[in-house]
């Protein structure tokens, strides 16, 4: 295999900057990472030879070998970080958020475009072998005329540090769902959330959003449950598609939606790769190709822009006082 020409840097070594530390790496493309911990850099230079570690992202921005950085951090972070290294001529991959409020959003995309840069968000559902399968069912009709998507993403965190579990996990489900029914997101029907523990910080969440062509989405997302639930339910006028993504095999299913026992598809067919590596893939190929990423700025805006109008919905009056929610210290994200 030859050695990747295209270099990036991955900003936040926590649980998931890890897997990104270990794609990159893998892809031969990993140069450098960067963490306020010393012993979480320790240990990435004990495990990956050659990579730079440095505690300094301003270090990160100065290396010219670097074209493209890898972002993740807490999503309350993304959009000063994005920010600095757009402006500072480094493509960027950002996990999702791209940022919290749809301002920041738009400014990003805007300076990404005047800079002719990727800005890529990791809507990582996007590049899923069985979601993309999915969604080619529903292309070819399968399902007839899709009526309503309900997707839940129930696990227990006990880091909680983002401001909400909607800014946490709920991008996956709106991005997922937006893709597989190739629809926008219009508008939020209702949206209600519960802080367990009073402090403002929301760990259950239920949204309902209207999708072009009078689609219903429900999305649930919880970091209370102590049983792990990663489930999509799309119903058709025909058949209902079950995505389970917890099980092993066997992801995906297709039930007919006029017999108990009969099943359309049993198991539709895809190519088992690890989603991640798609995403790290797709990343390097748009910098050296000079082309959007499936999950770019604009998609990116769009999944904050519905998130943003479903908190709004969701605290009603307490809306104001986003700001003095105060956060579980943490350096890197944990998903």
């Amino acid at each position: 295999m030859s050695v990747n020409k295209t270099k990036v840097s991955v900003l936040g070594c926590g649980v998931w900057g890890r897997n990104l530390v270990r794609n990159f790496y893998n892809l031969e493309a990993l140069y450098s990472v960067c963490d306020m911990d010393t012993d979480t850099l320790c240990a990435i230079s004990s495990q990956y030879n050659g990579v730079k570690c440095v505690s300094d992202f301003d270090d990160i921005l100065k290396m010219e070998e670097i074209k493209g950085v890898v972002i993740a951090t807490p999503s309350h972070t993304h959009y000063k970080l994005v920010k600095k290294a757009l402006v500072a001529g480094k493509n960027v991959y950002v996990e999702k958020p791209i940022a919290t409020s749809s301002y920041e959003a738009q400014e990003l995309n805007e300076i990404a475009e005047e800079k002719g840069l990727v800005l890529m968000v990791g809507h990582l559902l996007l590049y899923h072998p069985a979601v993309t399968r999915l969604k080619s069912l529903i292309k070819e009709g399968v399902l007839g005329d899709i009526k309503y998507v309900q997707s839940d993403r129930l696990n227990v965190n006990f880091f909680r540090n983002d401001r909400s579990v909607m800014w946490d996990l709920t991008p996956h489900d709106l991005s997922m769902s937006a893709y597989v029914l190739d629809k926008k997101p219009l508008s939020v029907q209702s949206a209600v959330g519960c802080s367990v523990n009073n402090d403002g910080i929301i760990d259950i969440s239920h949204i309902d959003i209207n999708f072009e062509d009078d689609v219903l989405v429900h999305l649930s997302d919880s970091w209370i449950h102590p049983v792990k639930r990663v489930v999509l339910i799309v119903r058709g006028t025909r058949a209902t598609a079950v995505l389970d993504d917890t099980l092993s095999e066997n992801k995906l299913v297709v039930y007919d939606n006029f017999s108990q026992e009969k099943r359309i598809v049993e198991t539709p067919d895809y190519i088992e790769i690890e989603p991640l590596k798609l995403e790290c893939q797709h990343f390097l190929s748009c910098i050296e190709n000079g082309i959007k990423p499936r999950s770019d700025g604009l998609n990116g805006y769009e999944v904050v822009k519905i998130l943003e109008d479903a908190e709004k919905i969701m605290l009603g009056n307490k809306y104001s006082k986003i700001s003095d929610i105060k956060l579980v210290s943490s350096r890197t994200k944990q998903e």
